[in-house]
């Protein structure tokens, strides 16, 4: 079976995730976007496709490697997508986005979607069973959340989360432990309930660097997978290709 390259290009991460066939075999961390970095990924897998989803200013040399190297696809509003987007300026909506929303409706189609994505932002993503993707929300991400809370205050520190926070902070850590974790949860509750009173049932995916850190906070019935935007560029490299 031929190997396919995924490539996600984040502003917190870069990563890789390895096909066989359809089957996700591996996700590799890529420390950074320089030529020797790809070379040695395709010197190892051999790929016979790749794909890249971007939404940082990436090095363009990678583009022309994989062009080169393999049968490759940069994923944009403008490739061949299994839903239409009927919002304002869909040539603004991310890659990262348009990827989670070909997942779900190539694993969950004709069905109520939202998918909760968590990077360096939340986003909040729904698409119809029309296969309409209407588009959603963004928030501040957890670590965006700490880190904001340290640069525009004089005495915050910048803290690491932590699972066994408490709900009642007992000294500044704790406190924004607290306040920043138990807020998220909460703030991504009340969007799914917010949701369900205009659609009622609709399928709830959370995924994203953080997905299995919230999963016992959520109240609402999710579907949790970590990789749900590789699941989504594999699609797209076979409608693509």
């Amino acid at each position: 079976m031929d190997t396919t390259l995924c490539f996600d290009f984040g502003n917190t991460r870069l990563k890789c995730a390895v096909f066989n066939g359809r089957e996700l075999k591996e996700v590799v961390a890529l420390d950074d976007d320089i030529i020797s970095t790809a070379e040695n990924i395709i010197d190892q897998y051999k790929p016979a496709r790749s794909i890249l989803s971007s939404v940082i200013n990436h090095n363009p040399q990678i583009e022309e490697l994989l062009n080169a190297k393999t049968k490759f696809h940069k994923l944009t509003n403008q490739s061949k997508l299994p839903f239409t987007t009927p919002v304002g300026k869909p040539e603004t909506i991310g890659a990262d986005r348009l990827a989670l929303v070909a997942a779900v409706v190539y694993f969950y189609p004709k069905h109520h979607n939202l998918i909760i994505g968590l990077g360096s932002c939340i986003t909040y993503n729904f698409v119809n069973k029309f296969h309409e993707f209407l588009g959603g929300s963004i928030s501040p991400g957890l670590e965006m959340r700490f880190k904001a809370m340290s640069h525009f205050t004089a005495m915050l520190p910048q803290v690491k989360p932590d699972s066994n926070f408490p709900l009642i902070g007992y000294d500044t850590k704790t406190n924004l432990q607290s306040g920043a974790i138990l807020g998220m949860a909460k703030e991504m509750d009340g969007i799914i309930n917010e949701y369900a009173l205009r659609y009622g049932n609709f399928n709830v995916h959370l995924t994203g660097g953080d997905t299995l850190f919230f999963v016992p906070l959520l109240k609402n019935k999710i579907f949790a997978n970590p990789h749900l935007i590789f699941n989504g560029l594999y699609a797209l490299s076979e409608t693509n290709g």
